[in-house]
């Protein structure tokens, strides 16, 4: 049976979550005419340009796949979409040739070579994730999961097992902890190395900052805070519900991360989900590790300093989030706001009081509230007067000695 885009649209339409007020922007084209098998509970999607070194890794990762016991995942639970774009080496080939020897795979590979305006990583995930969406939602898999890696990343043996667990303990997405391989960090630049492992501490540290003094049930610590198209997992009725990803060039997992967390989904950051990629500084996009790594190296041959924000203006922060979260569920429940009990917490952020219970009593889910309290911190600009950016050895030192007064 083939899989027809006049059939497609149809499913969409009778999908229970599309009958909503979030529905996709757009349909993008069929990418794969296969139906998708009955038993598919998730459908891993990964893009792909001039990956040939490290392709075949990948492929292997996803085929040799295990239960949170050991035991081998039977590959008819997921299937496997490749989307070659714009390739200039001997990508397809490798993917061809994998295919054809590992025919016990659900594998669907695609070629496309799309116009300069498209041929970016933004869209080539957008495509392969509608078309997950999509063919989940054919086969009634509302709870189906959409999971993103990259050509090349290999994730753990462990990977699918273990995002569909946390999505049975209710989670609506999973970020897994995507970590570096040893031999590319060893090629670093030394300035560039050394940064790249204080930012990993400084973010962790935060984190668990946060589990204490803005605990979120979902995402319990022990936890991590990435949220990356490397290891980017999401159920069929929550992409539907934030709208799809976002018609943005890069970096597209962090404007899909901002768009669910404008819904209030459940999102698990999880340690139980890892994937390791490539430390290469040749990247795909202007905005991700490579890129990263490189402006690293050249803050190395500079001298220049690596500041980041402050311990006490991430705790500043987190606590005033906190306190905005109870007043908004006060408010949810039917209690009325007022300027002298709003003053505090507007003096904190540095906004607008008035603004800021004109905010309150709009519909905003937390996520959108506090999405438009950040923007409003950012035009107002007292927040970024009061707390100025610290190296950022001093600001984990700092970040140490909050976290180890909490811990139990």
């Amino acid at each position: 049976m083939f899989f027809m885009e006049s059939k497609l649209l149809q499913v969409v339409a009778d999908f229970p979550a599309a009958k909503s007020k979030h529905v996709l922007p757009t349909f993008s084209p069929v990418l794969v005419q296969k139906a998708p098998l009955s038993s598919c509970e998730v459908c891993v999607i990964v893009p792909v340009r001039n990956e040939a070194q490290t392709l075949v890794h990948t492929l292997k990762a996803l085929l040799h796949q295990v239960d949170l016991e050991g035991q081998r995942l039977d590959t008819k639970r997921y299937e496997v979409i490749v989307l070659l774009n714009n390739c200039s080496d001997n990508s397809a080939d490798i993917a061809r040739s994998f295919a054809e020897q590992h025919q016990e795979l659900e594998l669907h590979l695609v070629e496309m070579t799309l116009p300069p305006e498209q041929a970016y990583i933004g869209r080539v995930r957008q495509l392969l994730m509608d078309e997950a969406y999509c063919r989940l939602s054919s086969i009634g898999r509302k709870r189906g999961v959409i999971a993103s890696t990259d050509g090349d990343s290999q994730v753990s043996p462990t990977w699918i097992a273990a995002n569909l667990y946390e999505i049975s303990c209710g989670a609506d997405a999973v970020g897994g902890r995507i970590v570096t391989n040893s031999a590319g960090r060893a090629e670093l630049d030394s300035y560039a190395r050394a940064c790249f492992l204080r930012e990993v501490g400084y973010q962790y540290l935060i984190a668990e900052l946060e589990s204490y003094l803005d605990p979120d049930p979902f995402d319990p610590f022990p936890r991590h805070y990435q949220h990356y198209g490397a290891s980017l997992a999401v159920t069929a009725e929550m992409y539907l519900l934030a709208g799809g990803l976002p018609s943005v060039r890069t970096p597209e997992d962090v404007a899909f991360y901002n768009a669910l967390v404008r819904q209030n989904a459940r999102f698990r950051h999880s340690p139980l989900v890892r994937v390791t990629t490539s430390a290469r500084q040749t990247g795909r996009t202007n905005n991700g590790l490579a890129n990263q790594l490189n402006e690293w190296t050249k803050m190395g041959q500079q001298n220049q300093v690596f500041l980041v924000e402050s311990a006490q203006a991430i705790e500043t922060r987190l606590r005033a989030r906190y306190n905005l979260r109870k007043r908004w569920k006060a408010v949810l429940n039917g209690s009325v706001v007022t300027l002298n009990q709003v003053a505090p917490l507007s003096d904190t952020l540095g906004i607008d009081v008035q603004w800021l219970v004109q905010e309150l009593t709009q519909p905003h889910t937390f996520g959108q509230l506090f999405e438009q309290v950040e923007q409003r911190m950012s035009y107002e600009g007292v927040w970024d007067t009061r707390f100025v950016h610290v190296d950022i050895e001093e600001a984990i030192r700092d970040l140490r000695m909050c976290v180890s007064q909490r811990r139990k």
